[in-house]
């Protein structure tokens, strides 16, 4: 078929292959033809590791042509005497004169390779789709050691804690009696990230914190 082919001795056109590929086995149909020889002999030779669909496709037809004893290498594909192994499939054979230009990459696809590209696409969607996750809101009662503790340098200490999935909000001080203070403090989770239980255990009464944080309790949980 009459079509256009990037410039494949360019990172742009290898780019442009290796999307290509991303959702097709060979260049066209569904087995090797004379199209993926013909780009295969357009392919410089440089390594494609960077480019993860068009090295699978390139080593594919690569082992086809050495199993049937055609070789891809130069400009044009030449075709050696070693007949080919039983059960391999032979891609057919291209004209040495056959242009680049007799290829699309970009053709119109069958309504079949469109429905697979299709769901082979809503599959990797959906498997790399990153789940959302919910969010709570938790009202914490932090109380100091005594009343010499420093409610302001407490309150600092507490929302010097920060980790991904935190938020930490609104606060006040609520009396106690014997002039001690508690403080009261709103936050908002991740549900997936943030474990109260061990922000409490590990953060919020562990070192350095515990020198102003006697004790942490959950006043509040709910789900938003």
């Amino acid at each position: 078929m009459a079509v256009t082919l990037y410039d494949l001795k360019s990172d742009a056109g290898l780019k442009r292959l290796d999307e290509y590929l991303l959702s097709r086995s060979y260049i066209t149909g569904y087995q090797a033809s004379k199209d993926d020889l013909v780009v295969y002999s357009e392919i410089p030779n440089v390594s494609l590791d960077q480019y993860v669909n068009a090295s699978r496709w390139y080593k594919h037809i690569d082992a086809l042509l050495r199993m049937s004893g055609v070789s891809g290498e130069g400009s044009g594909v030449i075709v050696e005497g070693n007949a080919p192994g039983p059960d391999v499939a032979t891609p057919p054979a291209v004209d040495s004169k056959a242009s680049a230009d007799d290829v699309d990459l970009f053709g119109e696809e069958t309504e079949e390779e469109k429905k697979a590209a299709e769901e082979r696409a809503a599959a990797a969607k959906k498997s790399t789709k990153k789940k959302e996750s919910g969010k709570s809101s938790v009202l914490l009662e932090v109380k100091p050691w005594d009343d010499e503790t420093d409610m302001k340098k407490l309150e600092e200490a507490v929302r010097s804690v920060q980790m991904e999935g935190l938020l930490w909000g609104a606060s006040k001080l609520i009396p106690v009696g014997y002039g001690i203070k508690k403080l009261q403090i709103m936050m908002t989770i991740v549900d997936d990230l943030v474990s109260v239980d061990d922000l409490i255990e590990n953060y919020l009464t562990a070192e350095p914190i515990n020198e102003y944080v006697q004790s942490c309790d959950i006043v509040a949980f709910n789900k938003i």
